[in-house]
């Protein structure tokens, strides 16, 4: 039984065999994801997967990249959202200072805004960072972002950052980088996390683990992901596919 926490079965790159991806994703063992909406048109399609499918979750709110976008309405509308039983964290949100869309002021902003909404309506945030760590923590440190807690998505920073983000209330969770041969510090997290602070993801259609890697990922793979943290922790497959169902379904309120 797996729960992979970060699909992106919304985007457009499933609209030809959608049926065909949930079926290989049931056969590799997963029993629960969450698809994430970070605009208009991919909150809207994750609303829309949730309600068709009674195994999937959503996650909605604005991703940094299009923070230059996101209106007052928009966020009016997450939080009416938030209220839906199936809506279970709010997110992608953070900071990519990779892209130039939205400076680095307006993606502050949104990113506060999100987390404030987020302990009003008291459900947990999914944290994008990307080349952004210092004022991710600074920001979450300060807008006491762990009264709710919620996910390092895709996290790709060092063990000491993990084992801070622990502090603060947050789980750390991993993707198909962790299978990488050269990815040194993906490793090293899997390492030094306890297996009660871990989820798994594939962050599909995007970071498809070895032997895939370069094409497009599903939630099938996130099998690959807990079997790589099985043989870095040198435990059971199986008690990593437990555990961190586990630890999603708490963080998620799912029962």
């Amino acid at each position: 039984m797996l729960f992979d926490t970060h699909v992106h079965l919304n985007a457009e790159q499933f609209d030809e065999d959608l049926q065909e991806v949930i079926e290989r994703a049931k056969e590799a063992g997963v029993s629960y994801m969450t698809v994430v909406g970070f605009d208009r048109p991919t909150i809207k399609r994750a609303m829309d997967l949730a309600e068709e499918y009674e195994f999937i979750y959503a996650c909605v709110g604005w991703h940094p990249v299009d923070a230059i976008d996101m209106t007052d309405e928009d966020l009016l509308w997450i939080e009416d959202l938030a209220a839906h039983p199936k809506v279970v964290a709010i997110g992608e949100m953070g900071l990519d200072y990779h892209w130039d869309k939205s400076p680095k002021d307006i993606q502050k902003e949104v990113f506060r805004k999100q987390i404030r909404l987020a302990k009003k309506v008291k459900l947990p945030i999914v944290i994008h960072n990307r080349e952004a760590t210092a004022d991710i923590v600074e920001i979450l440190k300060e807008e006491d972002a762990g009264e709710v807690g919620g996910i390092m998505h895709c996290f790709s920073g060092s063990p000491e950052v993990a084992l801070e983000c622990l502090k603060m209330n947050f789980l750390i969770s991993l993707g198909g980088p962790v299978t990488f041969k050269n990815a040194k510090k993906p490793k090293e997290v899997a390492a030094v996390v306890p297996l009660e602070k871990l989820l798994i993801e594939t962050d599909c259609p995007y970071l498809a683990p070895h032997p895939y890697r370069g094409k497009r990922n599903e939630p099938g793979y996130v099998k690959l992901v807990a079997e790589q943290i099985a043989e870095i922790k040198g435990i059971s497959f199986e008690e990593v596919a437990i555990v961190t169902t586990a630890n999603a379904k708490k963080l998620f309120d799912i029962n």
